[in-house]
Protein backbone atom coordinates (compact mmCIF):
# COMPACT_ATOMS: atom_id res chain seq x y z
CA UNK A 1 0.00 0.00 0.00
CA UNK A 2 3.08 2.64 0.68
CA UNK A 3 4.53 2.09 -2.40
CA UNK A 4 0.98 2.21 -4.41
CA UNK A 5 1.01 5.89 -2.48
CA UNK A 6 4.35 6.76 -3.21
CA UNK A 7 3.74 5.79 -7.11
CA UNK A 8 0.89 7.88 -7.14
CA UNK A 9 2.55 10.86 -5.30
CA UNK A 10 5.55 10.21 -8.10
CA UNK A 11 2.53 10.03 -10.96
CA UNK A 12 0.96 13.18 -10.00
CA UNK A 13 4.17 15.52 -9.68
CA UNK A 14 5.18 14.12 -13.55
CA UNK A 15 2.13 15.42 -15.02
CA UNK A 16 2.10 18.77 -12.87
CA UNK A 17 5.72 18.99 -14.26
CA UNK A 18 4.64 19.44 -18.07
CA UNK A 19 1.64 19.92 -20.17
CA UNK A 20 1.60 16.12 -21.44
CA UNK A 21 2.90 12.50 -20.93
CA UNK A 22 2.46 9.77 -22.99
CA UNK A 23 1.68 6.43 -21.57
CA UNK A 24 5.17 4.72 -22.42
CA UNK A 25 6.96 8.09 -21.53
CA UNK A 26 5.46 7.90 -17.71
CA UNK A 27 6.02 3.92 -17.75
CA UNK A 28 9.54 4.78 -18.49
CA UNK A 29 9.72 7.65 -15.78
CA UNK A 30 8.14 5.34 -13.33
CA UNK A 31 9.65 2.08 -13.92
CA UNK A 32 6.12 0.29 -14.49
CA UNK A 33 4.40 -1.19 -17.31
CA UNK A 34 1.60 0.99 -19.51
CA UNK A 35 -0.86 -0.78 -18.06
CA UNK A 36 0.00 0.04 -14.40
CA UNK A 37 0.32 4.08 -15.52
CA UNK A 38 -3.33 3.17 -17.02
CA UNK A 39 -4.83 1.69 -13.32
CA UNK A 40 -2.68 4.43 -11.58
CA UNK A 41 -4.41 7.37 -13.57
CA UNK A 42 -7.49 5.74 -12.87
CA UNK A 43 -7.21 5.92 -9.31
CA UNK A 44 -6.01 9.55 -9.48
CA UNK A 45 -9.04 10.43 -11.05
CA UNK A 46 -10.96 7.99 -8.35
CA UNK A 47 -9.91 10.57 -5.86
CA UNK A 48 -10.81 13.37 -8.03
CA UNK A 49 -7.89 14.12 -9.69
CA UNK A 50 -8.82 16.23 -13.00
CA UNK A 51 -6.26 13.66 -15.10
CA UNK A 52 -7.45 13.99 -19.04
CA UNK A 53 -6.59 10.78 -21.04
CA UNK A 54 -6.11 12.23 -24.93
CA UNK A 55 -6.85 9.23 -27.36
CA UNK A 56 -5.71 8.48 -30.50
CA UNK A 57 -2.06 7.92 -32.19
CA UNK A 58 -1.57 11.44 -30.61
CA UNK A 59 -3.05 11.25 -27.31
CA UNK A 60 -1.64 11.18 -23.70
CA UNK A 61 -2.25 12.31 -20.21
CA UNK A 62 -2.97 15.31 -18.54
CA UNK A 63 -3.60 17.11 -15.52
CA UNK A 64 -6.77 19.16 -16.43
CA UNK A 65 -8.47 21.42 -14.22
CA UNK A 66 -10.96 21.15 -11.65
CA UNK A 67 -13.23 22.22 -9.38
CA UNK A 68 -10.43 22.59 -6.60
CA UNK A 69 -6.16 23.11 -6.40
CA UNK A 70 -4.51 19.55 -6.24
CA UNK A 71 -1.55 19.65 -4.27
CA UNK A 72 1.23 20.56 -5.81
CA UNK A 73 4.40 18.55 -5.06
CA UNK A 74 7.87 20.00 -5.50
CA UNK A 75 11.10 19.33 -5.07
CA UNK A 76 14.44 21.29 -3.61
CA UNK A 77 14.86 23.65 -6.07
CA UNK A 78 11.55 24.77 -7.12
CA UNK A 79 10.53 25.20 -3.32
CA UNK A 80 13.51 27.62 -2.44
CA UNK A 81 12.88 29.21 -5.92
CA UNK A 82 9.06 29.66 -5.12
CA UNK A 83 9.68 30.92 -1.06
CA UNK A 84 12.37 33.35 -2.87
CA UNK A 85 9.82 34.73 -5.30
CA UNK A 86 6.96 34.83 -3.19
CA UNK A 87 9.19 36.90 -0.79
CA UNK A 88 9.86 39.43 -3.86
CA UNK A 89 6.25 39.75 -5.28
CA UNK A 90 5.10 42.54 -2.66
CA UNK A 91 6.66 45.35 -5.52
CA UNK A 92 5.51 43.08 -8.44
CA UNK A 93 3.18 45.94 -9.66
CA UNK A 94 0.05 43.51 -8.94
CA UNK A 95 -2.88 44.75 -7.53
CA UNK A 96 -3.24 42.64 -4.29
CA UNK A 97 -0.29 40.52 -4.08
CA UNK A 98 1.76 41.77 -1.69
CA UNK A 99 -0.67 40.41 1.04
CA UNK A 100 -1.48 37.22 -0.43
CA UNK A 101 2.00 36.17 -1.39
CA UNK A 102 2.60 36.42 2.21
CA UNK A 103 -0.20 34.36 3.53
CA UNK A 104 1.31 31.90 0.82
CA UNK A 105 5.09 31.95 1.59
CA UNK A 106 3.79 31.44 5.33
CA UNK A 107 2.08 28.43 4.55
CA UNK A 108 4.84 27.16 2.56
CA UNK A 109 7.77 27.46 5.48
CA UNK A 110 5.61 25.58 7.87
CA UNK A 111 6.00 22.66 5.92
CA UNK A 112 9.70 23.35 4.68
CA UNK A 113 11.85 20.95 6.10
CA UNK A 114 14.89 22.83 7.98
CA UNK A 115 17.49 22.38 5.27
CA UNK A 116 15.41 24.17 2.87
CA UNK A 117 14.58 26.85 5.16
CA UNK A 118 18.15 27.53 6.14
CA UNK A 119 18.66 27.95 2.17
CA UNK A 120 15.67 30.27 1.70
CA UNK A 121 16.59 32.75 4.73
CA UNK A 122 20.21 32.55 3.49
CA UNK A 123 19.61 34.55 0.49
CA UNK A 124 19.05 38.18 1.05
CA UNK A 125 16.04 39.32 -0.52
CA UNK A 126 14.44 43.12 0.15
CA UNK A 127 11.64 44.77 -1.89
CA UNK A 128 10.79 48.66 -1.48
CA UNK A 129 7.38 49.87 -3.08
CA UNK A 130 7.58 52.30 -5.96
CA UNK A 131 6.46 55.71 -4.75
CA UNK A 132 4.14 55.64 -8.33
CA UNK A 133 3.28 52.41 -10.02
CA UNK A 134 0.31 51.78 -11.95
CA UNK A 135 -0.72 48.73 -10.54
CA UNK A 136 -2.16 45.74 -12.77
CA UNK A 137 -5.39 43.46 -12.21
CA UNK A 138 -3.92 39.61 -11.76
CA UNK A 139 -7.27 38.82 -13.47
CA UNK A 140 -5.95 41.03 -16.75
CA UNK A 141 -2.47 39.41 -16.34
CA UNK A 142 -3.46 36.26 -16.04
CA UNK A 143 -5.56 36.55 -19.33
CA UNK A 144 -3.20 37.95 -21.44
CA UNK A 145 -0.40 35.56 -20.10
CA UNK A 146 -2.68 32.62 -21.44
CA UNK A 147 -3.56 34.32 -24.64
CA UNK A 148 0.45 34.60 -25.61
CA UNK A 149 0.84 31.20 -24.12
CA UNK A 150 -2.46 29.58 -26.35
CA UNK A 151 -1.48 32.46 -29.24
CA UNK A 152 -5.03 33.44 -29.59
CA UNK A 153 -6.73 36.87 -30.81
CA UNK A 154 -7.27 39.64 -27.90
CA UNK A 155 -9.82 41.91 -28.43
CA UNK A 156 -8.96 44.60 -25.87
CA UNK A 157 -10.49 48.37 -24.99
CA UNK A 158 -7.28 50.93 -24.43
CA UNK A 159 -6.56 53.85 -23.16
CA UNK A 160 -3.73 55.34 -25.58
CA UNK A 161 -1.11 57.79 -23.97
CA UNK A 162 -3.39 60.91 -24.63
CA UNK A 163 -6.24 59.15 -22.74
CA UNK A 164 -8.19 58.43 -25.60
CA UNK A 165 -10.04 55.47 -25.93
CA UNK A 166 -9.73 52.64 -28.65
CA UNK A 167 -10.55 49.03 -29.51
CA UNK A 168 -7.74 47.20 -30.78
CA UNK A 169 -7.36 43.53 -32.14
CA UNK A 170 -4.25 42.25 -31.31
CA UNK A 171 -1.40 38.87 -31.46
CA UNK A 172 -0.42 38.72 -28.00
CA UNK A 173 3.42 37.60 -28.46
CA UNK A 174 5.26 37.87 -24.89
CA UNK A 175 4.53 39.79 -21.25
CA UNK A 176 7.62 42.05 -20.05
CA UNK A 177 8.09 43.26 -16.57
CA UNK A 178 9.94 46.88 -16.98
CA UNK A 179 10.93 49.20 -14.45
CA UNK A 180 7.36 49.79 -12.55
CA UNK A 181 4.80 48.76 -15.15
CA UNK A 182 3.72 45.20 -17.08
CA UNK A 183 3.86 45.91 -21.00
CA UNK A 184 2.74 43.77 -23.69
CA UNK A 185 4.27 42.78 -27.38
CA UNK A 186 1.54 42.12 -30.02
CA UNK A 187 1.17 42.78 -33.29
CA UNK A 188 -1.64 45.19 -33.88
CA UNK A 189 -3.95 43.81 -36.29
CA UNK A 190 -5.96 46.87 -36.86
CA UNK A 191 -2.66 49.38 -37.41
CA UNK A 192 -0.73 46.33 -39.03
CA UNK A 193 2.06 47.18 -37.25
CA UNK A 194 3.84 46.26 -33.94
CA UNK A 195 2.48 47.78 -30.71
CA UNK A 196 3.87 47.80 -26.92
CA UNK A 197 1.02 48.56 -25.42
CA UNK A 198 0.70 48.71 -21.29
CA UNK A 199 -1.52 46.17 -19.20
CA UNK A 200 -2.57 48.67 -16.98
CA UNK A 201 -4.32 50.66 -19.70
CA UNK A 202 -6.67 47.46 -21.14
CA UNK A 203 -9.37 45.34 -20.80
CA UNK A 204 -9.38 42.14 -22.62
CA UNK A 205 -12.62 40.74 -23.69
CA UNK A 206 -12.96 37.24 -22.36
CA UNK A 207 -15.30 34.68 -22.10
CA UNK A 208 -16.99 34.01 -18.76
CA UNK A 209 -14.71 31.77 -17.70
CA UNK A 210 -11.96 34.83 -18.03
CA UNK A 211 -10.17 32.81 -20.82
CA UNK A 212 -9.25 34.69 -23.96
CA UNK A 213 -11.39 32.65 -26.80
CA UNK A 214 -9.99 34.40 -29.93
CA UNK A 215 -8.92 32.77 -33.07
CA UNK A 216 -5.65 31.08 -33.12
CA UNK A 217 -2.61 32.60 -35.40
CA UNK A 218 0.84 31.83 -35.89
CA UNK A 219 3.43 32.93 -33.74
CA UNK A 220 5.36 36.17 -35.11
CA UNK A 221 9.20 36.72 -34.52
CA UNK A 222 9.50 39.87 -32.28
CA UNK A 223 12.06 42.48 -34.18
CA UNK A 224 14.97 41.62 -33.27
CA UNK A 225 14.45 38.56 -31.38
CA UNK A 226 14.30 40.02 -27.87
CA UNK A 227 11.09 40.84 -26.34
CA UNK A 228 12.45 43.21 -23.32
CA UNK A 229 15.33 44.66 -25.83
CA UNK A 230 12.34 46.02 -27.52
CA UNK A 231 9.95 46.94 -24.90
CA UNK A 232 13.26 49.31 -23.60
CA UNK A 233 14.10 50.32 -27.23
CA UNK A 234 9.75 51.22 -27.23
CA UNK A 235 9.10 52.44 -23.39
CA UNK A 236 12.76 54.80 -22.82
CA UNK A 237 11.29 57.98 -24.68
CA UNK A 238 7.75 58.52 -23.88
CA UNK A 239 8.27 60.97 -21.54
CA UNK A 240 8.01 64.83 -22.48
CA UNK A 241 11.42 66.16 -21.15
CA UNK A 242 14.31 64.57 -23.46
CA UNK A 243 18.44 65.57 -22.64
CA UNK A 244 21.40 63.52 -24.34
CA UNK A 245 24.72 63.96 -21.94
CA UNK A 246 28.11 62.53 -21.95
CA UNK A 247 29.50 60.89 -19.16
CA UNK A 248 33.23 59.79 -18.19
CA UNK A 249 32.01 56.40 -17.04
CA UNK A 250 31.83 52.71 -18.10
CA UNK A 251 27.76 52.34 -19.57
CA UNK A 252 27.99 49.41 -17.46
CA UNK A 253 27.98 51.26 -14.33
CA UNK A 254 25.86 54.16 -15.47
CA UNK A 255 22.93 51.50 -16.36
CA UNK A 256 23.12 50.52 -12.80
CA UNK A 257 23.54 53.61 -11.08
CA UNK A 258 20.15 55.10 -13.06
CA UNK A 259 17.24 53.88 -11.34
CA UNK A 260 14.90 55.30 -14.22
CA UNK A 261 13.49 52.95 -16.87
CA UNK A 262 13.51 56.08 -19.13
CA UNK A 263 16.85 55.75 -20.53
CA UNK A 264 19.24 54.80 -23.18
CA UNK A 265 23.43 53.98 -22.69
CA UNK A 266 25.14 54.29 -25.58
CA UNK A 267 29.00 52.86 -24.95
CA UNK A 268 31.83 55.46 -26.49
CA UNK A 269 34.49 53.73 -24.99
CA UNK A 270 36.18 51.99 -21.43
CA UNK A 271 35.01 54.96 -19.52
CA UNK A 272 32.81 56.51 -21.62
CA UNK A 273 28.89 56.69 -22.73
CA UNK A 274 26.44 59.03 -23.94
CA UNK A 275 22.80 58.68 -22.07
CA UNK A 276 19.78 59.54 -23.38
CA UNK A 277 17.63 60.37 -20.91
CA UNK A 278 13.60 61.12 -21.25
CA UNK A 279 11.72 62.68 -17.71
CA UNK A 280 8.86 64.89 -16.61
CA UNK A 281 10.94 68.02 -16.68
CA UNK A 282 14.49 69.65 -16.15
CA UNK A 283 14.50 69.39 -12.64
CA UNK A 284 14.02 65.20 -12.11
CA UNK A 285 17.05 65.11 -15.40
CA UNK A 286 19.03 67.21 -12.94
CA UNK A 287 18.41 65.19 -9.93
CA UNK A 288 18.82 61.66 -11.75
CA UNK A 289 22.08 63.06 -13.52
CA UNK A 290 23.85 64.23 -9.91
CA UNK A 291 22.82 61.09 -8.68
CA UNK A 292 25.75 59.48 -10.69
CA UNK A 293 28.29 61.23 -9.09
CA UNK A 294 30.49 61.50 -11.44
CA UNK A 295 31.68 63.84 -14.79
CA UNK A 296 29.16 64.42 -17.37
CA UNK A 297 28.91 67.24 -20.29
CA UNK A 298 25.25 68.31 -21.45
CA UNK A 299 25.10 67.80 -25.23
CA UNK A 300 21.30 68.96 -25.19
CA UNK A 301 19.01 70.62 -24.76
CA UNK A 302 20.37 73.95 -23.28
CA UNK A 303 17.49 74.47 -20.80
CA UNK A 304 19.01 71.15 -19.05
CA UNK A 305 22.61 73.15 -18.38
CA UNK A 306 20.47 76.32 -17.23
CA UNK A 307 18.53 73.63 -14.73
CA UNK A 308 21.88 72.37 -13.34
CA UNK A 309 22.90 75.96 -13.00
CA UNK A 310 20.48 76.85 -10.47
CA UNK A 311 20.78 73.36 -8.95
CA UNK A 312 24.87 74.11 -8.09
CA UNK A 313 23.63 77.61 -7.17
CA UNK A 314 21.35 75.99 -4.10
CA UNK A 315 24.55 73.71 -3.39
CA UNK A 316 26.70 76.78 -3.35
CA UNK A 317 24.55 78.13 -1.24
CA UNK A 318 24.53 75.67 1.07
CA UNK A 319 27.60 76.07 2.31
CA UNK A 320 28.09 79.74 1.54
CA UNK A 321 30.53 79.39 -1.38
CA UNK A 322 30.29 81.80 -4.40
CA UNK A 323 27.74 81.17 -6.98
CA UNK A 324 28.65 79.16 -10.10
CA UNK A 325 28.53 82.36 -12.22
CA UNK A 326 29.91 84.64 -9.39
CA UNK A 327 33.81 85.18 -9.81
CA UNK A 328 36.30 83.89 -7.61
CA UNK A 329 38.68 86.74 -6.40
Amino acid sequence: MLETSARLLRLLSLLQARPEWTGPELAERMGVTTRTVRRDVDKLRGLDYPVEVGFGPGGGYRLGSGAALPPLLLDDDEAVAVAVTLRTAAGSGVAGTGETALAALVKLERILPARLRARITAIPVATVAPRVAATVDPAVLAAVGAACRDRRVLEIDYTARDGAPTRRHIEPIHLVAWGRRWYLVAWDRDRDDWRTLRVDRMVPRLAPDGLPTGPRFAARAVPGGDPAAFVADRVADVRPFRCVVRVAAPAERVRATIWTDQVRVEELGPDACRVRLSTDDARAAALILTGLDTDFVVESPDTLGDELRRVADRYARAVGAPRVDQPVD
